[in-house]
Parts: C-alpha cells; sequence; structure tokens
C-alpha cells in the first residue's frame, strides 16, 4: 500500500477531523519568510488545505502539488476564489520544477513521506538564494491527562489494532542541514483538543494506518475505543506539541 495516498479516499472526513495549527505559528512562519506579494511559495501536500489559508492571505504567489487526486480537486474547490491560488494533481518526486523559484517551500505533515534523499535536495534546488524550508507537524500526548483512559484504550489497542499495513513513517527534520540547508531552528507551541467518544473516533477513523483496518478487527477496535472513553465520561482531552521546523538555504 502506497501510505501518501491512503487519504485522498476520505477527504471530507480529512478537513474535518484533522487537527488544525495555531495563529501563532502562521506568524512567525510569515514573518520569518517574510511573505507577501511579490513572494512564491510552493506548498507540498496539501492535503484539503488546512495550512493553506494564512499564506494565501499573504497574497503571495501560491502553488501547491497534492498527490491525491480527491483531495486536489477538494482544495482547488475551497479556494476557487484565490486568484493567487494555484494547485497540481502531480507527484512532487517527479514533477518537474524550476530551480532558484520559490521564497517559501512549506510541508504540513507530508514531506516525512518523502524519502529523504529525494526531499531536501529537491527542496534546495527549487528555493531561492536566502529562501525558506519550513515543515510544520503536531505531536499529541494521549497519556496524559487522564493516564487511566489511556490505560483503557491501550488494552483495546493490544486485542485489536492489527493494521493491514504497518506505518513505519519518518524522517529526521534536521538532517536538512545535511543537505546543504543552515539556520535549522524549531519552534514549539501547545494547546489542548477535547473531543467526546463519537468525535474521537472519527478523529482516529483519520489517522493512516487506522485506514487499513479490515474486519473482524476492524468494528471491536472502534467500538473498544469508544466503550472506554464512555466509561470516563465521554470526554477525553489531547495535549499537543505544533512543531516548527525552520532552515534557509545560504
Amino acid at each position: 500500500m502506497d501510505f501518501r495516498k491512503v487519504f485522498d479516499g476520505i477527504p471530507e472526513k480529512f478537513d474535518r477531523w484533522r487537527p488544525r495549527y495555531c495563529e501563532e505559528l502562521f506568524a512567525d512562519l510569515i514573518g520569518y519568510a517574510k511573505l507577501g506579494p511579490g513572494k512564491s511559495v510552493l506548498e507540498i501536500g496539501p492535503g484539503t488545505g488546512q495550512a493553506t489559508e494564512p499564506i494565501l492571505k499573504t497574497g503571495c504567489d501560491y502553488l501547491a502539488i497534492e498527490l491525491g487526486e480527491h483531495l486536489a480537486a477538494y482544495a482547488k474547490n475551497r479556494f476557487q476564489t484565490y486568484d493567487n491560488f494555484q494547485i497540481v494533481n502531480a507527484d512532487f518526486e517527479t514533477y518537474d520544477l524550476e530551480r532558484d523559484r520559490f521564497d517559501l517551500v512549506v510541508s504540513a505533515a507530508a514531506i516525512q513521506w518523502i524519502p529523504e534523499e529525494i526531499g531536501f535536495p529537491k527542496v534546495y534546488d527549487i528555493l531561492r538564494s536566502g529562501g525558506t524550508l519550513a515543515m510544520m507537524l503536531t505531536r499529541t500526548d494521549y497519556k496524559t491527562p487522564d493516564e487511566g483512559l489511556f490505560a483503557q484504550i491501550q488494552a483495546v489497542y493490544d486485542q485489536y489494532f492489527r493494521p493491514e499495513t504497518a506505518y513505519t513513517c519518518s524522517l529526521q527534520y534536521g538532517n536538512a542541514v545535511n543537505h546543504g540547508f543552515v539556520d535549522f531552528e524549531c519552534r514549539e507551541y501547545y494547546k489542548a483538543r477535547v473531543y467526546d467518544a463519537d468525535g474521537y473516533v472519527s478523529l482516529i477513523g483519520t489517522h493512516a494506518d487506522h485506514i487499513t483496518l479490515r474486519e473482524p478487527y476492524r468494528s471491536k477496535f472502534f467500538e473498544g475505543v469508544r466503550e472506554a472513553i464512555l466509561s470516563r465520561g465521554d470526554r477525553i482531552t489531547l495535549n499537543d506539541t505544533i512543531v516548527l521546523y525552520l532552515a534557509r538555504k545560504p
């Protein structure tokens, strides 16, 4: 299974339930990259565009490359009123882009799907001198503040979580410096999300490896998680660390 395409079958659900980034992150990113009219931005894998609009609103010349056909169509419809918006349904790894073209290349939880030896050098080539590489993602603490609930949910995972394909995707973001980038830094932001049982089940149903669950495990897994949350007051709190990695092309 190509995990890069696993979300393409659920664009509406993906857009509704995936967590958003925070305003502070976008303010930092826009200031750091000095975005505005006359600047050129490429977003790798925008999905349905959860991280797109704050960038569009700067008036920059924006291009997105999205592998998923349905995700690309969703984003195109969503941002059709922006004259500075353009999206291409293509594979970033193989799509032909001009060298020294962009002032910012941004990835919101997408670049980790691309092998490091392909992704970082290609981004470096298409950035102008002084251009910015920005990579953002959300890391979630599922264990606290309710460790008892975490233990109950973990027991459900132990019994029923049998994904069709294991999720093994990872990227060492700091390795950007091994491919010519300088001034690598990490900024973190914090927020909490609260869900009821049904909302949380919908959320985890958008996780890559959870999408691949099949019967007889799928129904038992999601129902087990739902019952665990109901037994603890129908409430689960997730503490997020939103991470922004920044680097420059000299």
